[in-house]
């Protein structure tokens, strides 16, 4: 609202469009931010660029993914022929012989898919990678934002459905957690090191899911009287503090695989025997 009090405005307008539109405040400077504003969004991409790389050369590789009990995460549940046969592992030839290449490609869509359409990773690599914005105070370098209204950011939309996806997912490495109370041999009864890194991470994986906006949504949403509603209630209470920490347990959960997929590769390529507590 005006005031009459406000100096007269004489430095021309840029022309163009976003942040440099008629409607917005004439300032030649990118931004007037003096902290090192671009740390967080470079280690942001620092960190998704390097699982991307090690993801890409795991998923294809194709070997050391199974160590008796231990199965990576990244081909589990095992779906193609050409699987390294698991005793009581989670085999399932569903591709049959025609799949020759690595068969952690089939699975690894779907939690990928999830964590893509994640709406803390969204904001990651929206800054880290497409400057939209790099930070905040900080303008975009694009002419328009349309958001997530067009092909291809309206794909991620889907998300709730990939969150299905996942529970699926989570529940087959619960299933291998739980055969990780074998030895080498497969009887019950033993623990090693192999098995503390799966507890580990599947209680991450588990946490990250479930914090996520739409198992929220899924558990409290449509209620127009929690009153009427005493456990959805708590359970929507739970999943919300949970999503509090959404961003933690998105990075913990993101290492906590990586490590899991990578402790399996030493173990199956002999680099150490897996220590036994008993």
């Amino acid at each position: 609202m005006a005031t009459g009090t406000e100096p007269p405005d004489t430095q021309p307008h840029p022309r163009g469009g976003g942040v440099h539109s008629p409607a917005r405040a004439a300032i030649a400077a990118p931004h007037l931010r003096t902290d090192r504003w671009w740390l967080a969004p470079a280690a942001t991409a620092a960190g998704l660029f390097a699982f991307v790389v090690y993801s890409t050369w795991r998923a294809f590789a194709n070997a050391d993914y199974y160590a008796a009990p231990y199965v990576s995460p990244f081909y589990s549940p095992c779906l193609a022929q050409n699987c390294r046969t698991m005793h009581a592992g989670p085999n399932a030839d569903l591709f049959g012989s025609w799949w020759a290449i690595s068969p952690a490609i089939i699975i690894l869509i779907f939690p990928l898919g999830f964590r893509l359409t994640c709406y803390y990773y969204r904001k990651a690599y929206y800054r880290g990678f497409w400057a939209s914005p790099p930070a905040c105070a900080v303008a975009e370098p694009h002419k328009k934002y349309t958001g997530e209204t067009r092909f291809p950011l309206i794909l991620q939309n889907v998300h709730r459905y990939f969150f299905y996806a996942a529970i699926l997912v989570a529940g087959v490495l619960t299933y291998d957690t739980v055969l990780s109370f074998r030895d080498q041999h497969y009887r019950w009864g033993h623990m090693g090191l192999g098995t503390l890194v799966f507890l580990v991470n599947i209680a991450l994986i588990w946490t990250y899911t479930i914090s996520c906006h739409s198992c929220r949504h899924i558990v409290g949403g449509q209620l127009k009287h929690f009153s009427k509603h005493p456990v959805r209630y708590r359970a929507w209470r739970f999943v919300g503090r949970l999503n509090a920490h959404h961003m933690l347990l998105a990075w913990l959960s993101l290492a906590s695989v990586a490590l899991a997929d990578f402790y399996v590769y030493l173990v199956a390529s002999g680099v150490f025997d897996d220590p036994r507590f008993f």
